[in-house]
């Protein structure tokens, strides 16, 4: 029997990773940085390693890509929406479904493309406003924030979908949300706020998912803290734009490790047990370097886990009739 995508795609990586391509590079602390794919994305974000395989989006572009095959292979496309696409989560039951930040709102993405859109709560914002970076919680909920596109000062949002597919805005004066992240145990989110520089860590209640009152985890000065990623000893990942770098937080703050990147904006990571996957942009660069919107790969010492599913009840009337839904 024929190996699966995912099979196929971390079995290559790992390949990649031992082989040591020309484009690694050296990244500090020892660890090799290596941009194993000839893609270049304008806004690579949003990158999980699911149980469907590794899955990022170009948010302007909005395409959903996949990283599949050798790890030298181009990115594979799985769907393009005529809107941005900030995030996926997959969506449990449903093979080849998700659902996603995208446009002024949630939908859910169906195997062949087409979308259902659970509320587009952005869709009347007094200033254009998009969807940004997602995932979906230990508990199965997805969350996701929006941003103007001009980062107007605190005209974001931060989402939350219920397992019966209800939409509820749960924070809002946000700028550039990012995130969030959540630990394994699902009691804490993180989320970011780029563009005022700040990581905040906020208490959630797991019956409810109500959120307790945040508090500053890190303060960075030098750059905009991006996507992150929550490893198994609780050291959060944070992917800073601006500065090419990548960096482990542990839980109470203290920077622990800075890994360099040949790319000005890093936007993304995720970990794929103990393999870092970086993604980069080149939007808004007016002369990009050869990696800048390059995914990266190095090897780490802390493992991660798969992103969470996004479940539902299936006795819900908005999604009970979604195509593809297992019976």
């Amino acid at each position: 029997m024929a190996d699966s995508p995912e099979a196929e795609a971390e079995a290559g990586v790992e390949a990649g990773v031992e082989a040591g391509v020309e484009a690694g590079v050296e990244a500090g602390a020892g660890v090799e940085v290596e941009a194993l794919r000839p893609d270049r994305l304008e806004l690579g974000e949003g990158i999980r390693w699911t149980d469907r395989g590794i899955v990022l989006v170009d948010i302007l572009a909005g395409r959903l890509l996949t990283a599949v095959g050798h790890p030298t292979d181009p990115l594979r496309q799985l769907a393009q929406l005529p809107v941005p696409l900030g995030a996926v989560a997959p969506v449990a039951g449903t093979p080849d479904s998700w659902i996603a930040a995208a446009g002024t709102g949630i939908c859910l993405l169906s195997p062949d493309g087409t979308t259902r859109w659970l509320a587009q709560p952005e869709a009347d914002a007094a200033r254009p406003t998009r969807m940004n970076d997602g995932t979906a919680d230990p508990f199965g909920r997805f969350w996701a924030g929006s941003m103007a596109y001009d980062a107007d000062e605190g005209a974001g949002s931060l989402y939350r979908v219920d397992h019966d597919g209800t939409v509820a805005r749960v924070l809002d004066g946000i700028t550039v949300p990012n995130g969030p992240a959540f630990t394994a145990d699902g009691a804490t989110m993180y989320l970011a706020d780029s563009a005022r520089g700040v990581i905040r860590r906020y208490p959630v209640d797991p019956a409810t998912a109500d959120l307790g009152t945040p508090e500053v985890y890190v303060t960075v000065d030098d750059g905009s803290p991006d996507g992150m990623a929550v490893d198994a000893e609780g050291a959060v990942w944070v992917a800073v734009w601006g500065t090419g770098t990548v960096r482990r937080y542990l839980p109470d703050g203290r920077l622990d490790r800075t890994l360099s990147l040949p790319a000005r904006q890093p936007a993304g990571v995720c970990l794929q047990e103990n393999l870092l996957h970086i993604t980069t942009a080149r939007v808004g660069l007016a002369e990009p370097g050869p990696y800048d919107g390059a995914v990266f790969t190095a090897r780490v010492d802390v493992p991660g886990r798969p992103a969470a599913a996004y479940r539902h009840h299936p006795s819900s009337p908005s999604l009970a009739s979604f195509p593809g839904e297992a019976s």
